[in-house]
């Protein structure tokens, strides 16, 4: 059962190999084994992919159902329900995990030394129970689920560029500004032919003229910092930068509505010990982090730095200072 679940999690037989660290060989007899044995075809397979069977997915509902159980009967039996121990999966976005999870993981480990950490980080959304993850640090609102959702922060899209870029162009002061700037796009944020800022109640569309469309975040701060642009990039990605200068904020006001960064996990049955000690542990220490970037002093632009020698007149920006607010946690029920 546990070999049929990686094939289909992993999309693959080579893939279920890797995951279970045995040969291909192996997996392949044990699924045509298992097929045998129920005298069905559990999956049909192309030379580009695998697609389950009717038989296979109702076998697959009932193969899920049973590995649970038996996980938990095990997690009872070494006492994960008693001590902080064990093997604890956590997932994050790639960005927001290594610099903000990473420090907190760190300092748990410390505290608790009989537990090991998988630490997943990527830019997709998991799958928590298919994908045997514990908790996930996940931007966004979140779709209707049996998930516990415990809200650590805010996340905000800002449009930031370097001092020396904002001496010789100027500072915008409205969103209509940028057509006339030079802007950096990240193509898995928004379009590279406008951006989207609020407006009395609904949203609007910013034309923009990108000199350069890069593939990650980091490409894009770094060409901003070399004064090539203004660029847009969640808040959590330029925070260090925007403290110490490197980059200014403009457009503050004109901010889209900020996206919560929630901790989620199985609403479902009780926590492993470790589970409910990790999220005691990091709620308030990613809440901290991510506070801390809400700052007064990084929703301003600095007048000194953007003051202009051409045209386009440099002027500062400032947003009202925000604070999020602190909920307890949320159970997302269908």
């Amino acid at each position: 059962m546990s070999v049929f679940a990686a094939i289909v999690d992993g999309g693959s037989l080579s893939a279920a190999g890797r995951r279970l660290n045995v040969p291909l060989a192996t997996v392949s007899r044990k699924l045509a084994d298992l097929e045998a044995h129920l005298k069905t075809l559990l999956i049909t397979r192309s030379t580009r992919r695998l697609v389950l069977t009717d038989a296979g997915r109702d076998y697959l509902a009932a193969c899920r159902q049973i590995l649970e159980q038996v996980d938990e009967a095990e997690r009872a039996a070494s006492g994960a329900y008693a001590n902080v121990r064990g093997q604890l999966v956590i997932a994050a976005p790639i960005v927001l995990g290594r610099l903000h999870l990473v420090p907190v993981v760190a300092a748990f480990l410390e505290q608790h030394p009989e537990v090991v950490i998988q630490l997943r980080l990527g830019d997709r959304n998991v799958n928590l129970i298919e994908e045997h993850v514990d908790v996930a640090l996940r931007i966004g609102t979140l779709p209707d689920s049996s998930l516990v959702a415990t809200q650590v922060g805010s996340i905000r899209r800002v449009v930031c560029a370097s001092p020396d870029y904002l001496h010789q162009f100027g500072t915008p002061c409205t969103p209509a500004d940028l057509a006339a700037h030079r802007c950096i796009t990240f193509d898995g944020l928004e379009a590279a032919s406008a951006w989207t800022f609020a407006g009395h109640g609904r949203e609007k569309h910013a034309s923009i003229r990108s000199r350069l469309t890069v593939s990650t975040a980091d490409a894009a701060i770094a060409a901003s910092l070399l004064g090539l642009g203004l660029t847009r990039v969640l808040s959590y990605q330029v925070g260090d930068a925007l403290r110490d200068g490197r980059l200014i904020r403009v457009l503050a006001d004109d901010e889209p509505t900020a996206v919560p960064a929630n901790l989620i996990y199985p609403g479902q049955g009780r926590l492993p010990m470790k589970t409910r000690a990790f999220i005691d542990f990091a709620v308030v220490r990613i809440r901290e982090r991510l506070e801390a970037l809400d700052d007064a002093r990084l929703l301003r632009s600095d007048a000194s730095s953007a003051r202009t020698a051409s045209p386009m007149p440099a002027t500062s920006v400032q947003g009202p200072r925000r604070r999020p607010q602190r909920p307890a946690p949320t159970t997302v029920t269908k």
